[in-house]
């Protein structure tokens, strides 16, 4: 079933009804609106405007603007405040049904407010409010779901440099399956991987993708938990993270960061932000990293190149465009140079933490990644406002991984083989929509309408292999490696055919296209206090993977959420919500295959303490997959006919702390439980039983982050870190089942700091206690255990300099 132009006619009925009837109705209430400056005159974003002695108020946006409804009248005092900040205040009577302006300059510079907002309160480790891609126009307290946002000065802290490098600790129950490397990010939660989201846009183009995000040109990192039809419906319902790049604020400032760490780390990183011309309409942010990497292991590194330019044009007092390009450009080994293979009896880990099976001389794989981001924002007017972006991406990859021909025997003798990997991926990605708010007598509507569409292309050849080893005595000896010149020589693949041509051989094209057309109104009672969310998603999606037919499907993804504000600062929630994903096959008697979905329950209670220095929150949740097919064991295989497994069931808690908790005390923290697993299986079915694990997963982690700064004295500014990650429980290994179970894992990290108002000297040293930590799995088909050492002990110096 496809969207057809009706239907769009339809939802463009809808939302003008809506808009309409917005005008009809906010005559009903109070509305003041106004724009808080600085005494620089910039913007004064994320500071609290309320009623003094009511649980009325608000927060301004980025830029400065605010507004809320009220049914009081008579004498009231308008407060503005941020914590770490004295309050201003101004009396002021209102009327009802009158809209009322009241503009604020506060007493304090744009550097100080960005010291108050960052150095002394929640701007630390704690974010209040979700970016604008994510379409959610209210805190993040009001919202009912566990969303964790992991900010930028968290990144800067744990000195992370790349999606994979250290950054879930942050977030709970996220963990790192066996992957390519620093190639792409592969980040599981709740029981199954999760959609990879850039700017509020998916930019999944196959199982492998995209490549690892660089955090030079990255402010913040969003994770949403479960399904969320206001981003995506058509994927696995455990969840997304959505990397928000950096955009220019207004002040002109900049930083250069350098960083050396062992293991040949050597990086430089620079962001430039500022304005073009006295007018202050035309905004640029550059940032740009230069990075080289060695390993723990031999002939294995990963050098990384970023340039991103930003422009934005304020055309006038409602309408802003922002447009934004970024390249990526990576030089790395043989991607598969962090694998290792070990002999079936001898398990995991049963050769050195830096062994390798790559020869010095292999042939790097070079990757460019470039993305086109155009944004235009309009205020239709105090209450509607309009957001159209549009997003293009190129991926081009030249290279190779490496991967064992044959079985390996139990003395460790194995053929190791290279395949080519050269793969080309282009998406053209659209979003437009609407957030507005109107009243309904006395319900309060925070509304969303949206339309999205995609298409993606993906291609790879990965069909030629080449030997390195010979059989019969040539074959690499585990236990005694030779690293030098390959007995069967380096590989030297054909690319004289084009690409395309080469992947439709290989079977090596993916394609997606996609239609999605959604509503949710945010219903508001008893002042705001009881918040109902109805929405819906209607998506249309083909897609075909390995060169097949495309799969398609139509579907529509309900989501309803209740949340209640048990007082000002504290919330409890109740949500449903499904996602869903196309599936092909054949039924006997005709039967039809519907789309696999997975059906997210979950409740939580979430709570800012201290004003927002610091938050906690807490989610239960049960997510069932329904409709996955398996071959129907009543039928000859040879007739290809399938029967629906059963149902899949993920369960766990997740708990999570952030922010400031003293002065100078800040603390990320965390720990998650995880359950998943085949709760019924059709008659016949013999792969599957119920109560068997769905691999993937740690039934248990546990992490924390906590850092403390002297704040006066002769040591003032002078700081320390300490932070550690534990796994137990461990179902992360995700290809064949084995008896063999990977060990608990736990890492511990400190550090060292000192800084001023310009000048930052950061030092971490990364697994303290130089324990031999990885991840992998089984592999039958090489009757071998494979796994990915992490590095040892090592230590990671760095200077910040702000100009």
């Amino acid at each position: 079933m496809k969207i057809t132009t009706q239907f769009i006619g339809l939802f463009f009925l809808l939302f003008f009804a809506c808009f309409n009837s917005g005008h009809a109705q906010d005559g009903r209430q109070t509305v003041i609106t106004g724009h808080v400056k600085t005494s620089n005159g910039l913007p004064a974003g994320h500071v609290s405007v309320s009623v003094a002695g009511a649980r009325i108020g608000t927060q301004t946006d980025d830029d400065g603007y605010y507004r809320f409804e009220l049914n009081q009248i008579g004498s009231l005092t308008l407060e503005v405040s941020a914590l770490g900040m004295g309050k201003q205040s101004r009396d002021i009577v209102v009327q009802a049904a009158n809209h009322y302006v009241h503009d604020f300059i506060i007493n304090i510079t744009s550097e100080q407010l960005e010291e108050v907002l960052i150095s002394k309160d929640r701007g630390n480790y704690n974010m209040l409010t979700p970016s604008p891609t994510l379409r959610l126009d209210e805190p993040l307290l009001e919202i009912p779901q566990n969303i964790q946002i992991v900010s930028n000065k968290t990144l800067a802290d744990q000195q992370v440099i790349s999606m994979s490098d250290g950054l879930i600790r942050n977030v709970s129950g996220a963990v790192r399956l066996e992957h390519w490397g620093n190639l792409y990010t592969n980040i599981s939660m709740r029981g199954t991987q999760i959609q990879a989201f850039r700017n509020g846009f998916n930019v999944v183009a196959s199982y492998w993708g995209p490549l690892t995000e660089d955090m030079s040109f990255v402010d913040h990192i969003e994770f949403i938990k479960g399904p969320a039809g206001f981003m995506l419906a058509n994927g696995e319902p455990s969840g997304s993270y959505n990397v928000v790049t950096k955009k220019p604020t207004g002040e002109t400032r900049g930083e250069a960061t350098l960083t050396i760490g062992e293991y040949d780390l050597y990086r430089a990183a620079m962001d430039l932000d500022g304005r073009i011309g006295k007018s202050g309409k035309l905004l640029y942010r550059f940032n740009a990293s230069a990075q080289t990497k060695g390993s723990h292991r031999p002939n294995e590194f990963d050098n990384r190149y970023v340039a991103a330019p930003v422009i934005s044009y304020q055309v006038d007092d409602k309408t802003k465009i922002t447009a934004e390009y970024t390249l990526q450009y990576a030089n790395m080994s043989d991607v598969g140079s962090y694998y290792v293979f070990g002999p079936t009896p001898g398990g995991y880990a049963s050769l050195p933490r830096n062994f390798s099976m790559v020869p010095a001389g292999l042939e790097p794989t070079n990757i460019t990644d470039q993305t086109f981001l155009v944004n235009l924002t309009h205020d239709i007017d105090t209450n509607w406002r309009i957001t159209a972006q549009g997003y293009y991406l190129l991926y081009d990859q030249v290279g190779s991984s490496l991967w064992p021909e044959n079985e390996m025997t139990n003395d460790g003798k194995i053929i190791r083989g290279v395949d080519i990997w050269d793969a080309f991926s282009e998406m053209s990605l659209g979003q437009v929509f609407a957030n507005g708010k109107l009243t309904t007598g006395k319900v309060s509507h925070r509304i969303l309408v949206g339309i999205d569409v995609g298409k993606k292309n993906y291609m790879a050849d990965w069909a030629q292999s080449h030997a390195l080893d010979t059989a019969n005595g040539g074959e690499f000896d585990v236990y005694n490696p030779n690293l030098g010149v390959p007995a069967n020589g380096y590989p030297v693949f054909d690319r004289t055919t084009s690409l395309e041509a080469r992947a439709v051989l290989a079977g090596g094209t993916m394609t997606q296209q996609y239609k999605g057309i959604y509503i949710q109104d945010e219903l508001g009672f008893w002042d705001n206090r009881i918040r109902l969310t109805l929405a819906g998603r209607y998506t249309s999606v083909s897609q075909s993977a390995w060169g097949t037919a495309p799969d398609k499907a139509s579907h529509f993804t309900p989501r309803v959420g209740l949340s209640w504000s048990v007082d000002k600062h504290t919330a409890v929630y109740a949500l449903y919500d499904q996602a869903f994903v196309p599936q092909s096959g054949r039924i006997f008697g005709q039967g039809k295959v519907k789309p696999i979905t997975g059906n997210n329950q979950e409740l939580g209670v979430k709570r800012d303490w201290a004003e927002g220095a610091w938050n906690t929150s807490l989610s239960v949740y049960r997510i069932l997959r329904e409709n996955e097919l398996t071959p129907d064991p009543n039928r000859p295989p040879a007739e290809g006919y399938s029967i629906v497994l059963g149902q899949k069931v993920a369960r766990g808690i997740e708990v999570d702390v952030h922010g400031r908790l003293a002065p100078g005390l800040d603390l990320v923290a965390n720990y998650a439980y995880t359950n998943a697993e085949v709760t019924q299986v059709a008659e016949g079915v013999v792969d599957y039983a119920v109560g068997d694990d769905l691999f993937g997963y740690a039934a248990n982690t546990a992490n924390a982050w906590l850092t403390y700064r002297i704040q006066r004295g002769v040591l003032k500014n002078v700081g320390a870190a300490a932070g550690f990650t534990r796994l137990w429980d461990r179902k992360t290994d995700n290809w064949d089942e084995s008896d063999v179970r990977l060990p608990d894992y736990f890492k511990l990290d400190a550090g060292l700091f000192w800084e001023n108002d310009q000048l930052r000297i950061t030092a971490n040293m990364f697994n303290v206690l130089d324990e031999y930590l990885y991840t992998g799995s089984y592999y039958s088909w090489n009757n071998a255990f494979y796994w990915q050492s992490e590095t040892p002990r090592n230590l990671r110096l760095s200077i910040g300099y702000k100009f």
